[in-house]
Parts: structure tokens; sequence; C-alpha cells
């Protein structure tokens, strides 16, 4: 079954959604138009507006402070991804060039700054003060996760509790935010709320491990970028923590990493290959594991309704999805 499908029933808000989205978006400017609009026109699946607008089902459901919320989460994640391919130096998001290799660093860096303040411009139709904090304070965090990211590329002699700092900061704050602004846009109750806040935390963790394992067991195509990017980047994820524990591995890959300007993805095929064989894989989706089953027990506190089912229908597509 397709992700869609599970939380089909919000097809017509979700539509309003993207509309929205990408009239938020809009400038005079043409290159700043064109550049804006690049990415969301090259698809994704907005499951944080998805996250919104079932946190949204637990209390009083209003689609149009549903969608200042929504639009507003979706624009952050937007945004972050212009940057993050600045920094990557990415030529390929979602099978398409990125802004930065059809225009160059500074348009891509300006358009990014851009959808931030479309954003937090969108979001001032919502008249609630907690729910600017906790987008400002997630802001903080995306950032803070982006900078250690930065710090910590070729370096392998971290460890595995920076790694989920790290991923946490970067990824699931922004899906535990959408589930806690859906859950204040509609006014659920504090314990309802602290409880979807939870579950979107947990899936976010096992969303991106599962990413990460993704990067080295997906093909080109289904990634929508080369296969191994995050490690020809010099980023250390999960499996390649694992598979450092093996001396003669970290020798391997310290060796490569001495000339990480000159890497290519034939370089890294070899090492590529262990990591797909040497176990660190299945240990790395037995910790996904782990968070998904917390996500399910965040569950068990909320009430009975078809929301609380597209959520755990959610949480298990995202533990068996391999694209």
């Amino acid at each position: 079954m397709k992700l869609a499908m599970i939380y089909s029933f919000l097809k017509q808000d979700l539509s309003v959604i993207e509309k929205a989205v990408n009239e938020t978006i809009q400038s005079d400017n043409p290159v700043l138009r064109e550049a804006s609009s690049q990415l969301l026109q090259a698809g994704g699946k907005r499951i944080r507006p998805v996250f919104v607008l079932l946190a949204g089902k637990f209390g009083d459901y209003d689609i149009e402070r549903m969608k200042a919320v929504a639009v507003s989460l979706e624009l952050i994640h937007t945004a972050s991804l212009v940057h993050d391919d600045v920094i990557d130096e990415a030529e390929v998001r979602r099978g398409e060039p990125t802004i930065k290799s059809r225009w160059d660093n500074r348009i891509a860096m300006y358009t990014g700054d851009y959808i931030f303040a479309r954003s937090l411009e969108n979001l001032s139709a919502l008249d609630d003060p907690r729910a600017h904090q906790i987008l400002a304070k997630t802001m903080v965090e995306l950032c803070l996760g982006e900078i250690k990211q930065i710090e910590d590329k070729y370096d392998t002699d971290q460890n595995v509790r920076t790694y989920l700092r790290r991923i946490k900061r970067k990824t699931a704050l922004l899906i535990a935010a959408s589930c806690r602004m859906g859950a204040i846009a509609s006014k659920v109750g504090e314990e309802e709320e602290k409880a979807l806040f939870q579950y979107g935390y947990y899936v976010g963790m096992s969303y991106q491990i599962i990413d990460d394992v993704l990067d080295f067991t997906a093909s080109e195509e289904e990634l929508g970028k080369p296969a191994g990017s995050d490690l020809l980047q010099g980023n250390i994820t999960l499996p390649v923590l694992y598979s450092l524990e093996d001396e003669e591995f970290k020798q391997e890959l310290d060796h490569l990493f001495l000339r990480k300007e000159d890497l290519t993805t034939e370089d890294i095929a070899p090492v590529i290959e262990k990591i797909k064989t040497n176990g660190s894989i299945e240990r790395s989706l037995k910790i996904s594991d782990r968070y998904l089953a917390k996500a399910y027990e965040s569950l068990s506190k909320l009430p009975a309704s078809r929301a609380k089912q597209t959520l755990k229908g959610i949480a298990k597509y995202i533990g068996k999805r391999r694209t």
C-alpha cells in the first residue's frame, strides 16, 4: 500500500494546503518565484501537513486554522532542504536538479531565507502565542542540528548518542512540532497534546534512521539521488557508526576521508558493500523499531478514532518502507 492511501480521507484538505503552499511562496521577482516553486513542484510526501491535520482531528478541527500551521511547517521543511543542498553541494533532489545546481549558492541561500520568512508570515494568521513560540524553538533546534552535522562531517570518532541528538534536531523535532501545533490549533487537551508530540518525536527518529539506512540499501532511482550520498559527503549515520566498531573498517574509512574533496561513488563502493553485509543495517533497523514501539505506546494514550488508526498506519508504513 502506498503511504497516501493510508490518509486518503484527508485528500480534499491536503489539496487546500497544497494550493496555499504554492500561493504563499509566490513573489514578484521572477527568479525568486521560479526557484521557490521548483522544489515544491518536484513533489514530496507532505507528511508534516498530514501530521498537523491528523492531530487536529482530536480537537475542534477547523481547516483554516489547520492550514495556517500546516503551510508554515511544510515551508520550513522546504527551506531547510534548499539550505541543505548548498551545504552538501548536492546536484539532485527528488530526481531533479537542485536550486543551487540550476542557479548558484547565493540564489539558493536567499531562496531558502525567503521561504523561511514566508513561513513565519503565514503563521501570523494563527493567534496563539504558544504556537509561535514552539515554531521558533523548533527552528532554533533545526539550525543547531544542521550546524552540528557540519561540525561532525568526516569525524569517525563520534558516538551513537551524538548521532541521535543530531537527528532529533534535524528531523524528529519538526515532525513532533507538526503534531503538537496541530493539536494546539484545534485546542486539544493537555494530555492528548503531549501524547501527540511524543508520537511525532518517536516516529521522526525512526523515520530518519530508516532514511539513513536506505541511503545504503535503496537504488539511485528510488532515492532520487546517488546511493551512498551521505557517506560521500562525510555524514556519519547509524549504519556507519556501527561499522566503525571494526578497527579495520575505521582505518579504511579514515584513509578514504583523507582525500574527501576528490572522493567518488566508485571510491566508497567497497565500504558501502561492507556496511550492507556486516550486520550494521540490521542493528540500525532494530533501533528504529524501538522508537516505533514507543510511538505506538504514545498512541495508546489517545481516544479511539479514525485519526488514531491512521497515525498507527503511518507508523507501520514507516517501519516497513524501503523508498
